[in-house]
């Protein structure tokens, strides 16, 4: 199509007066649904846990040997190196950092290193602390290893932030000498930390998943394992505002948080920690439920890229990830900004522009965050097909 017969099918897409929502990773209705059952009170009778203690009342700081029992299946780490908190990883993120940074703080500009394309949160706890961040770009196997490994000599480097499995927006997983190469590293900071967010632990798509190597038994073999926080949660297995997350640390790491939580808090939700361990059991009661969540998404997925490759085949490049929640658009340099300012002008709201980025800039302005879980099948395509629509459109007004 001309420039000219691509404003004409804007401007009737703008009649539309659509109003679709593709900006966040949140999971639809129907995801929703599958956890309906964890709702039911049977699940809390009686309300006391395998050691006899009433999970109504104060108590059991890490929590109780159900839910910490189920998250070491998941996670592949002992219990006693695992702490189980309240809803949300990112929250369980932004504390440890904070507590981090009444030490860094002292030392002069503490500096993170951020893979990009990355998770817009994790910038914004960076940024809010006034952590400075560095981009890394992400290769086809994970983070750019070598760059990493010159960086952490500066000893104002203090970590890292990534998602290892089926990373955001990208949805690609680290390779098994990616994890190595972080394994080994010798920074200069002695108190480097790796924030390991594996908020995708088991959301695969496909019965082909992929693999990541144990983080903690890799450090094992180097002796790095105090460089390395991992966390995860059931935000998006069971449901996002009622969820239960957690922590995983070498014995040093999880001592040193119990020592402040000890005088943060006297304890998390048992009751939520409870009726999560007796609802799923154990960890063959995740997964069989995770499949019900990969048949809602996969069509989503299958849905979007197939109008992609339809439409944007040799004017730009995208994802195909196995899992995870989101697919990563790769436009011409200097086309995201237009593609998404038109697409929220014709009623369909995106990530922003540069979001995937720290300081939300994109240095070449070219990537754009596709969240398909949340719209129903029907929006999804619509806002899809809008999508493409803009994106063409912003690469002719380009040239």
């Amino acid at each position: 199509m001309t420039l000219t017969q691509l404003q004409e099918k804007y401007k009737k897409a703008q009649a539309l007066n659509l109003k679709l929502d593709m900006s966040r990773g949140k999971p639809g209705a129907a995801q929703l649904d599958l956890s309906n059952g964890l709702l039911d009170e049977k699940w809390l009778q009686p309300a006391i846990d395998e050691n006899g203690i009433d999970c109504r009342n104060y108590g059991i700081l890490d929590g109780i040997p159900e839910i910490k029992r189920l998250f070491s299946e998941l996670m592949c780490m002992p219990e006693d190196q695992i702490i189980v908190c309240g809803n949300a990883s990112l929250a369980i993120m932004y504390d440890y950092l904070l507590q981090c940074m009444l030490l860094w703080s002292k030392q002069g500009q503490i500096k993170f290193l951020c893979p990009v394309p990355g998770y817009d949160r994790h910038f914004a706890i960076l940024e809010q602390l006034g952590i400075e961040m560095i981009n890394i770009p992400m290769l086809d196997d994970g983070p750019d290893m070598a760059m990493i490994a010159k960086h952490v000599k500066d000893p104002l480097v203090k970590g890292v932030i990534c998602v290892p499995k089926y990373s955001n927006p990208e949805g690609k997983t680290f390779s098994e000498a990616c994890v190595r190469a972080f394994a080994a590293l010798k920074p200069a900071a002695k108190d480097f930390r790796v924030i390991w967010d594996n908020a995708y632990i088991v959301h695969d798509l496909h019965e082909e998943t992929d693999a990541l190597l144990n983080i903690h038994q890799a450090a094992k073999e180097h002796g790095t394992e105090d460089h390395f926080v991992e966390v995860t949660s059931f935000s998006k297995v069971t449901f996002p505002g009622a969820a239960v997350a957690a922590i995983a640390a070498s014995p040093a790491n999880i001592k040193a948080i119990k020592t402040r939580m000890n005088v943060q808090t006297i304890g998390y939700d048992k009751l939520n920690q409870l009726r999560h361990a007796r609802y799923f059991n154990d960890l063959n009661g995740i997964k069989m439920h995770m499949k019900k969540h990969a048949e809602i998404l996969r069509p989503k997925f299958e849905a979007v890229i197939d109008i992609l490759a339809r439409d944007l085949t040799g004017l730009a490049t995208w994802t195909v990830p196995r899992g995870g929640y989101f697919i990563s658009l790769d436009l011409p340099e200097g086309c995201a900004k237009r593609c998404a300012q038109l697409l929220n002008e014709a009623g369909v709201v995106l990530t922003p522009a540069g979001a995937t980025f720290p300081y939300g800039k994109d240095p070449l302005d070219r990537n754009l965050r596709i969240a398909p879980t949340f719209p129903a099948t029907e929006e999804l395509a619509a806002a899809t097909e809008l999508l493409t629509l803009c994106a063409r459109l912003a690469i002719l007004e380009r040239k």
